[in-house]
């Protein structure tokens, strides 16, 4: 996979930047858990920031009934928690690679982090956004903004954050986003914040990684 580091990746303890671009969906998800499965004590965390072709993915407890009408749209079963989600083109999607262990964080503490992360990062906007403890995510009046499913193997996190910037969001009426009947979307360029997926990505991994350092 050919990934370029974001320019403002800082030290070599910290968490290596990606940005990988427009990338398949199932061969990414194959990627990180390769990562996750041939890492060691020494190895680098790493964050990925991208994009997906369309595609509706289903959480290891998803019922298959919160998927009302994918036509032809693939549905893709994966290993992390959490209901059903679309991805696609126009959403910044970041996978965090972290050793909890190391970092001595919790699954929540994890959430919350990327909870705020994306808060800050449209704050600068002028968009007032919150999480939901007992629906993780970031909701703006109501409306999701971004969705969170992760998946911890061997003390290792990996799946991770799904946030709307500008993309089509008719896919999201296909099902029940997060398991939720009804449940409304929204998206960083309807709010009044920019289009730009990739200096969106700058900006949110820089607020994740002073997130993770808590």
């Amino acid at each position: 996979m050919s990934a370029t580091p974001l320019q403002h990746t800082p030290a070599s303890e910290a968490p290596l930047i990606r940005w990988l671009g427009r990338v398949d969906y199932e061969s990414t998800w194959r990627e990180m858990q390769s990562f996750t499965d041939s890492r060691d004590e020494h190895t680098r965390d790493e964050i990925w920031c991208l994009e997906h072709p369309p595609v509706f993915t289903l959480g290891m407890n998803g019922k298959p009934e919160h998927v009302l009408a994918a036509g032809d749209i693939p549905v893709v079963k994966i290993d992390r928690g959490g209901q059903v989600t679309y991805h696609g083109p126009g959403q910044l999607v970041v996978y965090p690679l972290l050793d909890l262990r190391r970092l001595q964080l919790g699954v929540r503490e994890l959430v919350v982090a990327l909870e705020n992360a994306v808060i800050a990062t449209v704050a600068h906007w002028g968009i007032a956004a919150i999480g939901k403890r007992d629906a993780p995510g970031v909701y703006v009046d109501g409306r999701k903004l971004a969705s969170i499913g992760l998946r911890i193997r061997r003390g290792c996190s990996y799946h991770g954050l799904a946030m709307n910037i500008a993309m089509d969001l008719q896919p999201f009426k296909r099902i029940n986003p997060c398991g939720f009947a009804g449940l409304q979307v929204t998206q960083v360029s309807e709010l009044g914040g920019p289009a730009n997926v990739q200096a969106i990505a700058e900006s949110l991994s820089e607020h994740l990684l002073r997130a993770l350092k808590g």
